[in-house]
């Protein structure tokens, strides 16, 4: 994070980091720099370091320094894709013979990157439940080089001591990477709570509006920053100049889209736990869940992800998902707009069959911005 914007609020460095007047025209808004290559002034003589838009883009640039600046880190990187993101971490830092911890809830994608394809090269990886820093620490062999954990993770919004986990990391010479995509940095900051990575999906709360797809990584070591931007270029999974100008122009607004998310998931919750065909609500707010006291000490709030279980149960689910009006059935999360899913069938259908099989009775919302009171209305009669 830049000394200038080191003293300064969250929502003051989410409008003003890597925000940078135009010099030419003192437009107040980056421009979409939709360019290929750059003219040199000389071989070897680039202007600002620019020379082709796989390796460097100063829309992607002011981004990434927006980035670094909301996670408290020293360098941001944006990508394709949050995937794109994590494939380039990966494969900086494991090798063939080389072990991961990963957590037993997990993003359906996630985990078939790690199953499917990361472990063809010789990647090997366990299932841990990284809500339980002894289980984490079972997990780890002399061969782990990282430790992965989601907080609040997906979909079961388990919660994971970021803090204790990263001291059994270290330990242990390992990395902890946090994906953050739940919590946005408004919410959560991993690497002030000791993380080596954090990880986002830019496609949810921090692009917000359900039009962009994109991914991020932040780190504070500078070593490391460099050998991911090397793998970066090398494997060339980029963020676009318009998404990140996207991306950028959501992020202005993720403080104040992050308390109406929580506001509104919160009146949820209340609904949800009254509800007689309810059987369980997963949400780090309630005093009832295992996580809550942990989650309340590393979150400012709880965030708008909300997953309840259903009586009568998968056929039950399904039927709640498709009679929702309000509700958009559709995949993602983050957005403006609520959305509902059956993660058994949708997001997490990778998951079948493995330790990370979630719930046939679960639905997961993503609780948007909209008046509460309409929400709670969908809700009713989705439920029945």
């Amino acid at each position: 994070m830049s000394d200038s914007h080191s003293s300064q609020s969250f929502e003051t460095v989410a409008i003003h980091a890597g925000n940078t007047a135009d010099p030419l025209t003192g437009a107040v808004v980056p421009p979409i720099y939709q360019v290929s290559t750059y003219k040199q002034d000389e071989v070897g003589g680039l202007r600002g370091g620019y020379e082709y838009s796989r390796s460097a883009n100063p829309t992607r640039t002011a981004l990434e320094e927006n980035l670094a600046a909301l996670e408290g880190g020293r360098r941001g990187l944006a990508f394709a894709s949050g995937l794109a993101a994590e494939d380039c971490l990966l494969r900086t830092l494991l090798g063939p013979g080389d072990h991961v911890v990963i957590p037993n809830d997990a993003y359906g994608g996630t985990f078939r990157l790690f199953a499917k394809v990361v472990s063809r090269w010789g990647v090997e990886w366990s299932v841990a439940d990284t809500s339980d820093p002894a289980a984490v620490r079972a997990a780890i062999t002399p061969r782990t080089k990282a430790v992965w954990v989601e907080t609040p993770s997906n979909p079961l919004l388990g919660i994971t001591d970021i803090e204790a986990t990263a001291r059994i990391a270290r330990e242990a010479g390992a990395r902890l990477v946090v994906d953050n995509t739940f919590a946005s940095p408004y919410l959560q900051q991993p690497l002030a709570l000791g993380a080596d990575v954090v990880v986002h999906s830019m496609t949810k709360y921090m692009g917000g509006h359900s039009d962009v797809v994109g991914g991020a990584l932040v780190v504070n070591d500078d070593a490391l920053g460099e050998e991911l931007a090397y793998h970066q270029n090398a494997m060339g999974a980029v963020a676009g100049p318009f998404d990140s100008w996207l991306v950028l122009r959501g992020v202005k607004t993720l403080a104040v889209r992050m308390d109406r998310h929580s506001e509104n998931a919160e009146r949820i919750v209340d609904m949800l736990t009254r509800h007689a065909r309810v059987t369980e609500v997963l949400y780090p707010g309630l005093s009832s869940h295992p996580g809550h006291e942990v989650a309340a000490k590393q979150m400012k709030a709880f965030g708008g992800m909300v997953s309840f279980r259903v009586e009568g149960g998968e056929e039950a689910a399904v039927e709640v998902c498709n009679r929702a009006q309000l509700f958009t059935l559709g995949e993602s999360l983050g957005g403006v707009e609520s959305l509902i899913e059956h993660p058994g069938r949708m997001t997490h259908a990778s998951t079948a069959g493995s330790a990370l099989e979630v719930p046939a009775d679960l639905v997961r919302l993503s609780v948007g911005i909209e008046s509460a009171d309409d929400l709670l209305a969908d809700l009713r009669q989705a439920l029945g």
